[in-house]
């Protein structure tokens, strides 16, 4: 009874949450293939790099890993950050589930601008720690750069970042309203800017003001280290402006840049077995200059 009042008096009902828990894979998986078609089709008809790599070497070992880590997050955390906001809330966790005179509104935007931060603030530890680099490194080894490098992630990333990403929300005591749009919108913006599709170098320029772009992103998968450590952002780009880790162009300009880690160029390390033993091998490979 005391939780159900709680509830009520903060940034969502009971009901709202159980319609949101009870639709919200539905909702992603939904969006997510939406995207991921529209990304395909874009890159087949409109590309902006030439690819060397077949899209059938690569596509089938990264789409595998999307179906591998939804089976990891649904196993380990079964309703995963959603989960997280609806107990947050029920139980009186969290900054936002004591601030009940903002509105929703305004809440779900200052929570989904500190998650966004977040996934920045680890994708830097990401390249600095040595083992998270290990694991953060099965998505740098692709290639090649298309909506499916969107999906290379290594299992352990994907448990490790959901881990992190659910801590926070009840931190905060996020609306679980708030979460399932921040999921939504850093899946589809993911695969928007790994995309190989070409944009108008002036709308470029304008958009990733407000928009990480796939030309701003793949400056990130440069095989040049200190490219590498740049343009750390999947959604906002203003934390790379303000931060100092903005890079406008690759050095060798979007078509002469060389995409991948010089470690693994091999059509053995595209495939599946090799992709998932990566984070326990060693290599020359450095993670950043921030190490």
């Amino acid at each position: 009874m005391e939780s159900s009042r709680f509830a009520s008096a903060t940034h969502g009902a009971p009901q709202l949450n159980t319609l949101l828990q009870s639709y919200e894979p539905f909702m992603r998986a939904g969006v997510f293939l939406l995207v991921l078609v529209a990304m395909m089709a874009w890159e087949l008809t409109a590309n902006r790099r030439p690819q060397a790599i077949s899209r059938l070497r690569r596509w089938p070992a990264n789409s595998l890993l999307v179906g591998i880590n939804t089976l990891s997050v649904r196993v380990v955390f079964p309703l995963a950050a959603v989960a997280a906001a609806i107990y947050a809330q029920n139980t009186g966790w969290g900054l936002f589930n004591h601030v009940t005179f903002l509105p929703l509104w305004f809440v779900s935007i200052m929570v989904i601008l500190v998650l966004d931060f977040a996934i920045y603030c680890q994708h830097r530890i990401f390249h600095a720690v040595p083992w998270f680099w290990r694991i953060h490194r099965v998505h740098h080894a692709d290639q090649e750069f298309d909506v499916t490098t969107a999906l290379r992630f290594h299992p352990l990333e994907i448990l490790l970042s959901m881990a992190i990403k659910m801590a926070l929300v009840m931190l905060l005591g996020a609306p679980a309203v708030a979460v399932i749009v921040f999921e939504i919108l850093l899946n589809a913006t993911a695969m928007f800017n790994h995309a190989n599709v070409r944009l108008p170098v002036k709308f470029d320029q304008y958009l990733r003001l407000f928009l990480v772009t796939p030309d701003m992103h793949r400056v990130h998968h440069s095989v040049i280290r200190q490219e590498t450590d740049s343009n750390f952002g999947f959604n906002l780009p203003w934390w790379d402006r303000l931060l100092g880790t903005y890079r406008n162009q690759p050095e060798h300009g979007h078509l002469g840049m060389t995409i991948g880690l010089e470690d693994y160029r091999t059509e053995q390390d595209q495939q599946l077995g090799r992709m998932l033993m990566q984070p326990f091998q060693r290599t020359s490979t450095r993670p950043s200059t921030l190490e």
